[in-house]
């Protein structure tokens, strides 16, 4: 979900980066070794808690819905979204915005009312766990896998973007920066499980705000306040509308990202959105740990009224940049190398830097270093969960005592970061690490979503349907992607626009995708048998009980903060229509 172009290999823009960008200070360098002290002691602290499978891979379903709603957003502020979006802020201005908000708030209050109360009644312990109970083994062990194979690939990403970030803001050595993040991920998940996972990510939500809010704050001061930021932008980028986010829709050749509004409300803000926020594992198991139903849903309704808030500390530094910084200061990847200038991919650490003197700076480059971790924490517990429930136990060795899942579960913990690790380095070959992860997004979420929404509210969808519609949109998804790249020509069909830039193909060929995941599955559902309503309680609207929140005030009822978060919502897109 993110949208940055680069035009070379990672490697060499690598090696042609600028030695470092700012030098730490001793109380610098104090508060960055703290961190790393405080999140492995809080791994140990936790290890005690942590003695069955359902302490270790879902929190013993313990948390409050303050603590899995802030956790659910955290394991989502990853270094994608920090550098990436900044970057994208600058490269497409406001437009990124659409990413947190028609790209988010609706999918995650979607999933608090409507998606939640299955997977949690259902007791699974994963989002492949209830495509085995409602669909069968095949479907589970598709996806599983499937997700598997994503999440060690997003890991290595966010791994290795943090080396790269260090690297060009620090001059650290760009191994020394794998291995050493890698070591304290693998040591605090390792021991404490999601429940070590989720604490440390509610402390590193709390890092990223401290830290990028300064850079939000002190640039407005600078610019003038919105106004004076917008009339800066206008004055150095005349010929383009970078502060609207729908006004420029209307056509793919009057906006800086060259899409759509058909693509971003049906490609991103449907099926790429939804599919994320109410299918990806990553996400969704720091919901399903709360300590009961209300709660579980609360988490995420919680989790999007922070998320609306993200912007202004990852979208306002891109803008800023684009108003103080001279015009032509940030270029592309390709001209960044050639020049030995700064790239789209520095403003953020190039804002941190111009804001930022002794102890600041420390707390703003702790904060980037808990992004990066939150996000490989967060795919490295997922990854523990699903492949020790959906793919271990499932295949290997169905009965085993407890405690056996749990060690496989710590020792895959180990196992998934030195994977990560491996892709860290396999990522240095991409031309777009951006562009590899919105790749991935198309062609694993977008078609999962279909599949599991057609599970919860159609209960004629059956078992053969659920598998074959899932494959065909898995594969069709690749091969679309294929096509584009042996025939660039082909993008005037997968994207509807020869104009389309590559942002706008992938929400087009997920929103393919999904449509092709759902008719298979409708088709071959209408003519094979479905499971009788008995199997399907607790995972189908029509054959579950839901419990009623009558008795609670309108206040508690998590439907009322619902409709709050989407009226403000809405408000926001009149405002920056």
């Amino acid at each position: 979900m993110q949208a940055i172009t680069a035009q070379l290999p990672l490697s060499l823009l690598l090696q042609s980066a600028p030695s470092r960008l700012v030098s730490l200070s001793g109380v610098d360098i104090a508060i960055i070794v703290l961190y790393f002290f405080a999140v492995i002691g809080i791994g140990f602290y936790l290890k005690r808690y942590t003695k069955t499978g359902e302490d270790f891979f879902l929190a013993g379903r313990e948390m409050t819905a303050w603590v899995a709603g802030l956790s659910f957003l955290a394991a989502n502020l990853g270094s994608l979204e920090l550098m990436g979006w900044a970057a994208s802020a600058y490269q497409y201005g406001i437009l990124a915005t659409h990413w947190y908000w028609i790209g988010a708030i609706p999918a995650m209050l979607f999933l608090g009312i409507v998606m939640i109360p299955f997977y949690y009644i259902s007791k699974t312990h994963s989002v492949p766990g209830y495509l085995k109970l409602r669909y069968g083994e095949p479907a589970r062990a598709f996806s599983a896998i499937s997700f598997g194979f994503m999440t060690v690939l997003m890991s290595g990403i966010n791994m290795y973007s943090m080396a790269i970030v260090l690297k060009v803001v620090l001059g650290w050595d760009i191994h020394f920066s794998i291995w050493v993040s890698s070591i304290t991920v693998a040591v605090y998940v390792g021991l404490g499980g999601l429940l070590s996972a989720i604490f440390n990510e509610v402390l590193q939500f709390v890092l990223i705000w401290l830290g990028a809010l300064l850079i939000s704050i002190i640039g407005l001061i600078e610019a003038g306040g919105w106004s004076g930021m917008v009339a800066r932008i206008h004055h150095n980028f005349p010929a383009q509308d970078f502060t609207h986010l729908w006004r420029t829709m209307g056509s793919f050749s009057d906006n800086p990202m060259g899409i759509h509004w058909v693509g971003i409300v049906f490609g991103l803000g449907w099926v790429i959105s939804f599919g994320y926020w109410t299918t990806d594992f990553l996400v969704v198991q720091r919901v399903i740990a709360a300590k009961n139903l209300r709660a579980a849903k609360l988490a995420p309704i919680i989790g999007s009224a922070f998320k609306m808030m993200v912007p202004f500390i990852v979208i306002l530094p891109g803008l800023l940049g684009l108003a103080l910084l001279p015009p032509g200061f940030l270029t592309g990847e390709t001209q960044a190398v050639a020049t030995g200038g700064h790239s789209y991919n520095e403003v953020l650490p190039i804002m941190l830097a111009r804001y930022c003197g002794p102890g600041l700076l420390g707390l703003g480059i702790t904060a980037l270093i808990a992004g990066f971790m939150s996000g490989m924490a967060g795919n490295v517990s997922a990854f523990a969960t699903v492949w020790t429930y959906d793919i271990y136990r499932a295949f290997f060795r169905k009965q085993a005592p407890d405690a056996h899942y749990v060690s496989m579960g710590r020792w895959c913990t180990i196992l998934g970061v030195l994977v990560s690790i491996g892709t860290a380095y396999f990522v240095m070959q991409f031309r777009s690490i951006m562009d590899y992860v919105q790749q991935l997004f198309s062609f694993f979420i977008a078609p999962l979503f279909g599949t599991v929404i057609l599970g919860m509210l159609w209960k004629r969808a059956t078992p053969e349907g659920g598998f074959w519609g899932l494959l065909t949109g898995t594969f069709s998804s690749i091969g679309m992607w294929l096509w584009v790249y042996l025939d660039p020509t082909a993008l005037r069909y997968i994207a509807l626009s020869s104009q389309a830039k590559p942002m706008a193909e992938n929400m087009f060929r997920a929103l393919w995708a999904w449509i092709i995941c759902v008719v298979v599955t409708v088709a071959v559902s209408m003519v094979t048998r479905p499971k009788p309503d008995s199997e399907l309680t607790g995972l189908v609207y029509g054959c579950t009980e839901l419990p009623s929140e009558g008795h609670l005030a309108l206040y508690q009822r998590p439907i009322f903060w619902a409709g709050v978060i989407a009226g403000v919502f809405v408000v926001l897109q009149v405002i920056f229509w």
